[in-house]
């Protein structure tokens, strides 16, 4: 998305709570909305900004506590809604363009008809200055992504044509590669929490090279030696 949307941290945001999933900035995540109370939030934020802060819970056990409102991390993700087909059931499939980090201040629990929760948030980093432009840190991850092993990986291909349009900047080249190709949950939600974009950069260039090394192991060994359904894609 070229324009530049703003986000009014002057008022609470509804909450969509995943349990392994992270938006970052920049990227786009696609959700089938089911459950009651989150239909009725897209419902309401149709009618609004259109905004959304995607959150992750706090605990593996947020099944056991799930009704009771299980806790949250604090750092999520504010997304756009930018596409949203309703279903004749009141189910919703949207896409959700993440927009910036934010941080939870305060929660605010369902009441009245609302069913949903609702988040004071503070931004986490600046959103009215140009990010660094981090020419060298996007030539070093050109170099990275080289690697004849990380070329094996599936996204390859997008990522390496985002790396050579001038339009995109590094500091959104490096949240599209963190959402692309970090899978695990923890070290996505590190370049979450994490505010510096140099920083993001080390975190990305240290899960590269980690990916090289298990491509590398996993192209020595037979197939047939795999565990079940395993493979380096």
């Amino acid at each position: 998305m070229t324009e530049v949307i703003r986000v009014n941290f002057t008022r609470p945001m509804p909450v969509f709570p995943l349990p392994d999933d992270v938006l970052l900035p920049h990227a786009i995540k696609a959700i089938h909305v089911f459950e009651p109370r989150y239909r009725q939030m897209i419902d309401e934020t149709l009618d609004r900004s259109g905004q959304i802060c995607l959150a992750v819970y706090e605990s593996e056990d947020w099944k056991q506590h799930y009704e009771d409102r299980a806790s949250l991390r604090p750092v999520v993700c504010v997304g756009q809604l930018v596409r949203h087909e309703s279903l004749p059931d009141g189910r919703h499939n949207i896409l959700l363009h993440g927009i910036c980090r934010a941080r939870i201040e305060r929660l605010i629990e369902p009441t009245g008809q609302r069913m949903y929760r609702l988040a004071v948030l503070r931004p986490l980093e600046r959103l009215d200055a140009d990010p660094p432009p981090m020419e060298d840190v996007r030539i070093e991850l050109q170099s990275i992504l080289q690697c004849p092993f990380l070329q094996r990986l599936r996204c390859i291909e997008t990522v390496t044509e985002w790396i050579d349009r001038d339009e995109i900047s590094t500091h959104a080249l490096l949240e599209l590669i963190g959402f692309a190709i970090v899978r695990d949950t923890e070290v996505r939600y590190r370049l979450l929490s994490e505010p510096e974009p140099k920083t993001r950069a080390e975190i990305i260039m240290c899960e590269l090279h980690r990916l090289s090394k298990v491509v590398s192991t996993a192209s020595r060994q037979s197939h047939k030696r795999w565990p079940k359904g395993a493979s380096w894609n």
